[in-house]
């Protein structure tokens, strides 16, 4: 067999290896397996919103998740009460995390809902942007405590872990600035074996706020990536405002499809918080 015959039978092999995982799963499905994430600032339930408080608009939350059918959903304001109906009503549920006052007994949480029939739950952890990140503190020039809640994660349907942190940031001073640097620290400290991470929350910061650079670098934002996407004013004080400050970052996808953010009524609700969820579907 001659030099140049062997050669080619050789660049064929590695071609049909490096297409192989792609093969693999066009024959299951036709596409790559994906995950879907949101974020989802809740409002706190103690709020005195009138018509728009938590006593009346809490069906639409659950069936907002039932159609939406996240993976995995970073929920910001939670209340315990809050976060007991949805792993109570949104069947398959369940969430980690801990409040900015510290345990779960009371206080608002940036928690991690999953549903726990597609991912599963590894290791996870709450702390709080600020300079003692341990204990329930108050960071720099923060108006109230903030956290960050992580975990490490495995896909059920991929077999792939990775890392999902959801955030709070605080609407003024340095604090946020501060707040991004430390968990982007955070996340290089835990993800020691280069995973996918995916970042989410109410940032209260547009994109091009220089207290969001830190990213920069590292983080893509699903926004501007997807193939398919938007340009909607995420809070909106039940409809007196329109404020892009809700987003979703990651790195290590192979691509983002589609970010959405989702403006549909849920139980006859125009709104289901003073937030509209945004949701994007990431390929591993």
């Amino acid at each position: 067999m001659g030099l140049l015959k062997i050669n080619r039978m050789r660049f064929r092999f590695f071609v049909l290896l490096a297409l192989a995982p792609a093969v693999f799963c066009a024959a299951k499905g036709g596409k790559l397996p994906e995950l879907t994430v949101m974020s989802y600032n809740i409002r706190t339930g103690d709020a005195n919103d009138g018509t728009n408080s938590w006593q009346f608009r809490y069906p639409a939350t659950a069936i907002m998740i039932d159609d939406q059918k996240p993976d995995v959903m970073g929920v910001q304001e939670a209340l315990p009460y809050q976060l007991n109906y949805i792993e109570e009503f949104c069947r398959g549920y369940k969430y980690v995390g801990e409040s900015r006052d510290g345990g779960k007994k009371k206080g608002e949480h940036a928690a991690i809902v999953y549903n726990k029939k597609t991912v599963s739950v590894l290791k996870w952890g709450t702390f709080w942007l600020s300079e003692t990140p341990d204990e329930p503190s108050v960071g720099w020039d923060a108006a109230f405590r903030r956290t960050a809640t992580w975990a490490l994660m495995k896909s059920k349907v991929s077999g792939k872990q990775f890392i999902f942190v959801n955030t709070h940031l605080d609407h003024q001073g340095a604090a946020r600035e501060n707040g991004i640097r430390l968990i982007m620290e955070r996340i290089k400290e835990i993800n020691r074996k280069s995973l996918p991470v995916v970042l989410v929350g109410d940032f209260n910061a547009a994109v091009s706020d220089p207290a969001l650079s830190a990213m920069s670098d590292s983080m893509k934002n699903a926004r501007r990536i997807a193939a398919e996407t938007d340009a909607v004013g995420t809070f909106h004080d039940w409809g007196k405002a329109s404020s892009m400050i809700d987003h979703i970052f990651y790195s290590g996808f192979r691509s983002c499809t589609l970010f959405e953010t989702v403006t549909d009524s849920y139980s006859g609700r125009r709104f289901i918080s003073d937030h509209y969820p945004v949701k994007a579907v990431l390929v591993f």
